[in-house]
């Protein structure tokens, strides 16, 4: 497929959107054509799976939270992610498959080769090119929300032992095109280091010789 698919995952408070933003002004000056998304979440129905699986009234069972993230995974990547990837567009997603893995099966202890298969088929097997996971501890990650005043969702709110098993998940996650970043670092040497990754493999495809 053309085009090309970035992810930034992480668990909370390690800095993606940040880091997806910054990303996202570096390429666009160099005339790429840039579609920005986060999960869950861009399009209508991925939206309301969003507000059902963070909403703490609602308390989603584990199983029903991950058929939430799946439904709207799998309408992101058929409505928004397929179609500019095949435009030649670059994707850079808050966010993709490797949350299921840290969230609902380290998380909350779904089994595993299940929730993968049921993860494939709703994306129809479409694998990033890079994933950028950010790593930090989990209650470092919590400490960063809290000083900043950040309204914590139904899943920001579990307990500590909770964040610890979802982050140690993303540290320990490998695979193709898979690149970990230390994000106890400043926010600036962390996208140094993830501009430095992105620019190597979009010039493989892309012409950045404005850059």
């Amino acid at each position: 497929m053309p085009g090309a698919f970035i992810v930034v995952e992480g668990p909370e408070g390690a800095g993606k959107t940040t880091l997806v933003k910054r990303l996202v002004a570096r390429l666009v000056p160099l005339g790429l054509d840039v579609v920005e998304v986060r999960e869950p979440g861009g399009t209508p129905v991925a939206e309301a799976a969003r507000r059902a699986a963070l909403d703490a009234e609602l308390d989603a069972a584990p199983l029903s939270e991950l058929f939430l993230m799946l439904a709207a995974r799998a309408d992101l990547v058929t409505k928004v992610i397929r179609p500019a990837l095949e435009a030649n567009k670059i994707v850079i997603s808050d966010r993709y498959d490797l949350s299921t893995l840290a969230y609902q099966i380290a998380g909350r202890g779904l089994p595993a080769e299940p929730v993968m298969r049921a993860n494939r088929l709703a994306t129809g097997g479409l694998r990033p090119d890079i994933t950028l996971v950010l790593d930090l501890p989990g209650a470092v990650g919590l400490s960063r929300q809290a000083a900043v005043g950040k309204t914590a969702d139904r899943m920001e709110r579990e307990a500590g032992a909770w964040h610890d098993r979802v982050a140690e998940a993303f540290s320990r996650a490998g695979g193709d095109g898979v690149v970990h970043l230390d994000a106890q670092q400043q926010a600036d040497v962390v996208e140094g280091a993830a501009w430095r990754i992105v620019f190597e493999r979009l010039a493989e495809t892309f012409d950045l010789s404005t850059g």
